[in-house]
């Protein structure tokens, strides 16, 4: 079995100021992410002013960042009601991508309605990026010990140390890395949309984005089975599943709606 263990989260300091692997992780994520997202535009729609992106791409991190923490806070509620100050605490991880998404689509949407720039057509830029990103990201969890799933004795596992094991586990050292099958998969995803979806016959402004959602919905509803980290459940469901059945709900009846009307 490959066993692949974290170095740590921090990855070096500056004086006595440590630097995070997670922080280094979120910000390669949008930055790779981003340019993935701005050739595409300048190659595939070069009828796109493609220096918007920049603008938009400024106020959907920030309202994704404010979100994906509120999100996440949220569902680890019992610990930060208790903890008050930590909520701000960005550095050592604790963002939850489906927070993220919410933020990040509300905040690129308000602004695009308000520049009077084209929404779904925007949306489908970005879908492009998103899973390159969440595939560098999620690696921000394994360097933080966290987001692990089940215990394992497959092909490949990550070593936990003890005192990040959750309650119950303390005894297993070897856990899926759930993490890892997210990201693999996420860059499946990127190809998926990119070489298969965008050459659809008869494409239409927001496919590309509602596929992504799509996808990711499906992937994220079984990787969250394999997790041990989920606190609030809706009967045999993590939230983060119901959040994925809602969002493949509306983004197919999307894609049925807009491909009856385009016709």
């Amino acid at each position: 079995m490959l066993i692949i263990t974290s170095p740590g989260q921090i990855a070096f300091n500056i004086s006595s100021f440590p630097i995070y692997n997670y922080g280094i992780c979120i910000a390669a994520a949008t930055l790779i992410g981003f340019s993935v997202s701005y050739f595409i535009a300048k190659k595939n729609y070069k009828e796109y002013d493609t220096d918007i992106l920049y603008d938009i791409v400024f106020i959907a991190i920030i309202g994704g960042l404010i979100f994906a923490r509120l999100y996440y806070c949220i569902l680890n509620f019992e610990y930060y009601s208790n903890h008050i100050f930590e909520i701000i605490n960005f550095r050592q991880g604790g963002l939850a991508i489906h927070g993220g998404l919410i933020g990040g689509l509300m905040s690129g949407a308000a602004y695009c309605k308000f520049k009077k720039y084209p929404i779904l057509k925007s949306a489908d830029i970005f879908a492009y990026g998103l899973p390159i990103a969440q595939a560098i990201g999620r690696w921000g969890n394994f360097f933080n010990s966290e987001a692990y799933g089940l215990p394992s004795k497959h092909f490949i596992a990550v070593f936990i140390p003890e005192n990040a094991r959750i309650a119950g586990y303390e005894f297993y050292k070897y856990f899926h890395p759930t993490f890892l099958y997210e990201s693999i998969l996420n860059i499946l995803i990127f190809f998926i949309l990119y070489f298969i979806v965008r050459k659809v016959t008869k494409p239409f402004d927001g496919l590309i984005f509602a596929s992504y959602l799509i996808l990711y919905s499906v992937i994220r509803y079984f990787i969250e089975g394999l997790r041990l980290d989920s606190i609030v459940n809706v009967g045999a469901l993590h939230i983060p599943q119901l959040v994925c059945i809602i969002t493949i709900v509306i983004a197919s009846t999307f894609i049925v709606y807009k491909r009856k009307t385009y016709n």
